[in-house]
Order: C-alpha cells, then structure tokens, then sequence
C-alpha cells in the first residue's frame, strides 16, 4: 500500500468561493507520416548521429498538405471528448493554444468549434508558443472556478511544418505536427490543477521567432524571398533560457504546494530536445524514472508538446487518482510555465 503524498492546495483558502478544476479527460492526435532523420540527410547537410546525439529526436510527424491544425486539433478532441465522456453540445470553451492557425482569422478554436459542432461552445486561440497549453490550462481553469462554465475544453495543435525551413539544418531537425486535448471540469472531493506558474521575457523575443506575416512585415515577394515566413532560433541562447526558465518555474510550483520533487510521479518537460529534458531533471533533482520523455517520436510540437505526452502518459496506465504530475515548458517570447497537477 502506497502513501499518497501531503500536499498543500494553493487555491484552497479560507476566503476561496470557487470549485476546483480537473482534467476529467485527455486525447491526442499525431498525423500518419513519419519524417525519419535518415530521410532528412537526404534533404540538408546533416546525419542522424548528429541528429541523435544534440536532440535526441530521432524522427517526427508530418501533417499531410490538405491537412490543417484545425484538423490536428480536432481529431484530439474528439479523444479526449469520449474519454471524458463529454459531447459536443456540453462544451461551454473551447481554447486552442497554436502559432500555426489555419488563417490569421477567424480563430482557429472557432473552426474546431463548427467541425466538432460544439454550437454553445465560445472560442478562441491563444498565443504563447511551447508554453500554450499550461497557459491554456490556467485561463480554462479560471472559467470553471468561477462557475462561468462547468466544461472547458483546451487543445495544443502546431502544423509546424508550414513554418520550417527545410533549407536550415540547424531548426528543420527538431519539429514535428501534432495536436493534444484535455476536458476541464468539476470533479467533486478532488484538488485537480493545484497551481500554475507563468512567466515571459519580451526582452530576449528575437532569439525565437518568424518575422513575416504579421503586421510588420505582411507577405510581399520580398519577404517571401528572403525566407521571413520561416521560424528562426538562436540555439545556444535559447538552450540557456530555457534550462534556468523551466527550474525556476518548476520550484516555485513545488514551493506552492509544499513539496519535495520526490512527491511528483510523474513530470512531463516540453520536448524540444533532450539535453535541457535532462539538464531540468538534473537540477530539480528528479529520477530517470520520474521524467517522461516522447521525444524521439515526435521532436518538438510546440503547444502540442506536454498535452500529447500527457495523454501518452495517461493511455499508459501509468498514473492513479491522487497522484501528482508536474508539466513545465518553455517556448518562444519568451515564455514558461509550470503547473502541479493532482490526477
């Protein structure tokens, strides 16, 4: 018999009116086509040893032409809706963390919301780069503590692929397409989303970013030809950040709670490469067997990231109800974020 651990729930103070939050189910969709990184010699100057050895990506998924983020975000839904046990005409919120909308607008989350036929369902998207399904979460949790809504529905999709350049080596390695989903609901006598730690530094905003299409640069036949509709990173720069970032935000969800790193069965970091998964696990001073890493399969998938290793995580049978789960990402702002999450 297992002890579960002591913890305690920021949000449950005594002047608390609200109701807690928790993900009552969760999904995930990843396209057909595998991108190998035998296949991407074949497409840049590099090798898969080169690959492996900085990453730890070994292949990704590649989402077919016709294929859309809001196909992506669907198919996760849709999961995560009949694992909850949820239909369309329940969902209050709909939210859809992306930087690959389908179309500047309408939000990508109000087409999700015609092709699950959620028609009571509000929606919109939210930008924050690897970071946006905690952000997401957070935002979703507030409507169901303050009873606005009973069923919020959250959704991680990229279509990252639109955005690579396949002629720069040093990023075309490390992205892949994907989508994951949870449902936000009411689970009476349970703690659900204990805390959430959010962060950003628009100072350090270059060192991730795609220069074309917005406002300041639109679309012209100069800027299409010098590849400003591309994402660009500064690798060494964005490593750095993103190491101190996800420690940071980490112990401060912890010290929240009051809880050793031990207590966590599992923690889920952002896959974007395996070298800051184990320089974060190292410095929170967590075990192999407590970080869960997909890395290999998919690479980085952005807002996707911990939403589809959460739902691996939970399709594995791996957790119990009452176990805690830590998610800690980071992505382009920059931004970060971390929440403690009671099963």
């Amino acid at each position: 018999m297992t002890t579960k651990p002591v913890f305690k729930n920021p949000r449950a103070t005594h002047d608390f009116l609200g109701r807690s939050c928790s993900i009552s189910g969760v999904g995930s969709y990843v396209p057909e086509r595998i991108l190998t990184n035998a296949e991407l010699e074949k497409l840049v100057d590099t090798t898969d040893e080169w690959i492996t050895s900085r990453t730890g990506i070994k292949e990704r998924r590649i989402a077919a032409p016709d294929q859309y983020t809001s196909d992506l975000a669907t198919a996760a839904a849709q999961r995560a809706m009949k694992n909850a046990g949820v239909t369309p005409e329940q969902i209050d919120l709909i939210i859809v963390a992306t930087i690959t909308p389908d179309m500047p607008f309408p939000a990508t989350a109000c087409l999700v919301q015609r092709k699950l036929g959620a028609r009571r369902a509000a929606a919109f998207d939210l930008e924050a780069a690897c970071s946006g399904f905690i952000y997401a979460l957070e935002i979703g949790q507030q409507f169901i503590m303050s009873r606005t809504y009973d069923t919020v529905l959250v959704i991680g999709a990229e279509k990252l692929s639109s955005i690579t350049d396949w002629q720069d080596r040093n990023t075309c390695v490390l992205f892949g397409d994907g989508a994951g989903a949870a449902i936000l609901q009411n689970r009476e006598g349970a703690h659900g989303l204990l805390t959430a730690v959010m962060g950003a530094d628009g100072e350090n905003s270059d060192l991730l970013s795609m220069a074309g299409g917005g406002s300041r640069c639109p679309a012209t036949v100069e800027s299409v030809n010098s590849r400003m509709h591309y994402l660009r990173m500064e690798g060494k720069e964005t490593f750095k950040n993103a190491v101190q970032a996800m420690v940071t935000a980490a112990k401060e969800a912890l010290r929240r709670c009051e809880l050793d790193v031990s207590a966590i069965k599992c923690i889920i970091p952002h896959q974007a490469n395996r070298r800051i998964i184990d320089a974060v696990g190292d410095r929170l001073g967590a075990t192999p067997e407590q970080l869960f890493v997909n890395l290999e399969k998919y690479g980085n998938t952005s807002a996707a990231s911990v939403a589809i290793a959460l739902d691996e995580v939970v399709s594995s049978g791996r957790l119990q109800r009452g176990d805690l789960i830590l998610l800690v990402v980071f992505g382009a702002g920059l931004t970060w974020g971390a929440a403690v999450i009671e099963w």
